[in-house]
């Protein structure tokens, strides 16, 4: 199964781009879950949500609709990754499971400045809660060496694609049974990228699906055009 979709559904500039212009703002989940088949929650980084707000969630989109879950901050901006325990209980124990079949990857993204250290993010990996997918992306160069790798394959984790400008892609090698994506590049044009582009990143996530679930996301660049680099995508993917 290939899901594309983007960050997030609330964007005022979306609003007579992606969204009719005068589509009430509570139903922009309900749209934006029907033209893409996922989306990454960002605000989960920044607080914690009531059981009750993914219940809404799932109620209000289609049955093979997904969404991705950005991990707290507590849990992944710290010195010690190791000492995160508690954190990610937290997070864990939050109602996500709420989502029910809804509920795709959780991604614990890291600070660019947050150096490897083997040991302390070994000891991270252990953290991590069972019955869930996981999908780790750091953003310091030094993530990319062997050791990382191997790490995160026998911890059945995955290490994020990222095609960014601002930072160092970590996640060039697949090592969890699922690949996520995060595309940050797109441009002010109308499909954010261009239609050789676009056939490049379906041929890619084809590939990708031989060996599992793969997730797309359109992040970050000329934010406003991601929804429709997502829908183009799509299309092309059938």
């Amino acid at each position: 199964m290939i899901r594309v979709g983007v960050g997030g559904w609330t964007f005022e500039p979306w609003r007579g781009v992606f969204y009719p212009p005068k589509l009430p703002h509570a139903q922009e989940l309900h749209f934006a879950s029907r033209a893409l088949t996922a989306i990454e929650v960002n605000g989960t980084f920044y607080g914690s949500q009531k059981p009750a707000t993914f219940e809404k969630w799932a109620a209000e989109t289609p049955d093979d609709f997904v969404f991705s879950l950005k991990a707290p901050r507590f849990a992944v901006n710290r010195k010690v990754l190791a000492e995160a325990g508690a954190s990610i209980e937290r997070f864990a124990a939050s109602g996500i499971d709420r989502l029910g079949d809804k509920l795709g990857p959780l991604l614990w993204q890291f600070a660019a400045t947050k150096k490897f250290e083997a040991a302390d993010f070994a000891a991270f990996l252990k953290l991590l809660p069972k019955g869930f997918r996981h999908a780790v992306e750091p953003r310091h160069a030094s993530f990319q060496t062997p050791a990382f790798v191997d790490m995160a394959r026998d911890a059945g984790v995955a290490t994020v694609f990222a095609e960014s400008d601002d930072y160092p892609n970590c996640g060039a090698t697949a090592t969890g049974p699922f690949t996520y994506a995060r595309l940050q590049r797109a441009t002010d044009i109308a499909t954010g990228y261009d239609p050789s582009a676009l056939d490049d990143w379906a041929a890619a996530a084809r590939r990708w699906a031989a060996h599992g679930d793969v997730f797309v996301f359109f992040i970050s660049g000329e934010k406003v055009r991601n929804p429709a680099a997502a829908t183009a995508l799509i299309e092309r993917l059938g």
